[in-house]
């Protein structure tokens, strides 16, 4: 076990301390979703109602657990370019030569980078109620469960890709097609009410729709019909779960691919 779990531990406290000590990734991951929500929520807020939303929801409330999505997705995307970065500083490569299974060196990189989202996204949970959403503590608790699953699963997605590059170049642009487009068919920024078909089925098949879904459950846990037209806890936590146990399955097998 401590061969196993000390990896885990190592790897973990790395991500933290560097994570901590470059501000700039800081301001980046919590600022811009945050500035993007006060932007987008403020300029559609007068002009566009979510289809199917409930009366008297703005934009802003209804964009806010998608912004909550956005922080764990910027998370994944800054937190895992350190993989290539590792790589081409050799760093990489003396932990993958190092007597340590190859599932605790991803397990700890998953954990660092998803404690960093959980955390971000907690410091933006009580803006909820200056929105309108009526979070009580046990929705609090609920939807940083949530949070958590789903920042799993994007951080070992955002893996499987890190392992395979060896250029941040490279890795930016599979995120933009990957990963962005993946946020905006969750439903963050429009709902499944009213759009086209062949838009839809996309948004149907997309794991982090259910994620979102499940936020906004959680959100909502006194006023379930706040949360909209989305899908129900259960089969969204279900889905999450799955997604995750397979990113993280695939982020593995690409680490045990990879020689050292």
């Amino acid at each position: 076990m401590s061969t196993f779990l000390l990896p885990v531990a190592t790897l973990w406290l790395r991500e933290m301390v560097r994570f901590f000590r470059q501000r700039s990734r800081v301001v980046g991951a919590l600022v811009q979703p945050l500035v993007f929500w006060l932007l987008l929520g403020g300029g559609l807020q007068g002009s566009f109602h979510p289809p199917g939303a409930p009366a008297g929801v703005g934009y802003g409330e209804y964009a806010y657990p998608g912004i909550l999505a956005m922080v764990l997705l910027f998370t994944a995307i800054f937190a895992t370019i350190s993989v290539v970065e590792d790589r081409q500083r050799g760093f990489l490569q003396g932990v993958l030569a190092a007597p340590v299974p190859r599932p605790s060196i991803v397990l700890g990189q998953a954990l660092g980078c998803t404690t960093l989202g959980v955390m971000q996204g907690v410091i933006l949970l009580p803006l909820a109620l200056l929105v309108g959403i009526p979070l009580t503590p046990a929705a609090a608790l609920q939807a940083i469960g949530v949070m958590i699953l789903v920042a799993f699963g994007l951080t070992s997605l955002s893996l499987v890709i890190a392992w395979r590059l060896d250029s941040t170049q490279g890795f930016h642009a599979i995120m933009n097609l990957v990963l962005l487009p993946m946020w905006l068919l969750s439903g963050a920024f429009f709902p499944t009410t009213g759009a086209p078909v062949w838009l839809l089925w996309a948004m149907q098949v997309n794991p982090l729709t259910y994620g979102l879904a499940a936020i906004r459950r959680s959100l909502y846990l006194g006023n379930p019909a706040g949360a909209g037209p989305v899908p129900a806890l259960g089969p969204s936590l279900a889905v999450v779960l799955v997604f995750a146990g397979l990113a993280f399955a695939a982020a593995v097998a690409m680490a045990v691919r990879k020689r050292a």
